[in-house]
């Protein structure tokens, strides 16, 4: 009984986290991944896992999770014409090659490392949503193909290590090329289908389970906090979709950047 009643908070949490997560994919398209992981951090710990091996299982967990809830954001995202897959054919193999880079450099730089990346960028994040929600984009048009390819390298990189699904970047990237923000959305769930598959693969087969890990940890992914995850986060993308037909984008993107700004901090003072 003691064990249920020590387990029933994490494991609602963990429910919880796939439902936010999936609203959060179809309503912003920011793959779920910057809920995730900040959250799966902390959960691992509470499970007394090291925060330098909890930063790890997040990541890996965490990209795993992403790939149903990608899909059920791409159908919904396809029924209204927002995803260009002309972009995606120009993007993918500079994804892919971004995606096996930043997964090698994940388990060399260790998890202090990524956690102060993973807060340093929601900051980041938190600060364009806050006061660029209005502003006018800095270029007309997207740049030319070798620039797309560097875009696209990085993308890859920076999500895989810090296991978000690319949206978190390339939304406010392509939005700031002009870019329509619906395709912009539409089109960020498929790129982060892209990075998380070869990303969930490579920590599942290759990422060596720490000693400390919770019980059905295999390789970087914990079993036990996707299979919480992921049927939330699957029920709930397309009700984030159709969410963001009616609601103000504005008024919603500042509400999650001062959320957001605040799970930054904590992690960035983590590891202070």
């Amino acid at each position: 009984m003691e064990l249920i009643q020590s387990v029933a908070p994490i494991l609602l949490a963990l429910v919880m986290t796939g439902v936010v997560a999936g609203i959060l994919a179809g309503l912003l398209g920011v793959g779920g991944g910057i809920v995730m992981v900040p959250v799966l951090y902390f959960i691992f710990q509470s499970f007394e896992v090291a925060p330098q091996h909890a930063i790890l299982l997040a990541t890996g967990t965490s990209l795993a999770a992403m790939i149903p809830t990608s899909i059920m954001s791409i159908r919904s995202q396809k029924k209204r014409g927002n995803v260009d897959t002309d972009l995606l054919k120009r993007w993918g193999i500079f994804l892919l090659i971004g995606v096996l880079a930043g997964a090698a450099l994940a388990t060399h730089f260790g998890g202090v490392w990524l956690t102060a990346m993973f807060g340093s960028l929601a900051m980041l994040v938190s600060l364009n949503m806050l006061f660029r929600a209005k502003a006018k984009p800095f270029a007309t048009e997207l740049p030319g193909k070798a620039a797309q390819s560097f875009i696209a390298m990085v993308i890859g990189s920076v999500s895989v290590m810090i296991g978000i699904g690319g949206g978190t970047l390339s939304v406010p990237i392509l939005t700031s090329c002009n870019y329509p923000p619906h395709r912009a959305v539409g089109t960020s769930s498929a790129i982060g289908l892209l990075i998380s598959v070869p990303g969930a693969i490579t920590m599942l087969v290759t990422g060596t389970t720490p000693a400390d890990a919770p019980f059905g940890t295999i390789g970087l992914v914990n079993l036990l906090g996707f299979a919480c995850i992921v049927p939330m986060s699957v029920v709930f993308a397309p009700v984030g979709v159709r969410l963001g037909q009616k609601l103000n984008p504005v008024r919603l993107k500042q509400v999650f950047a001062v959320a957001l700004a605040f799970t930054g901090a904590r992690m960035l003072f983590s590891v202070l």
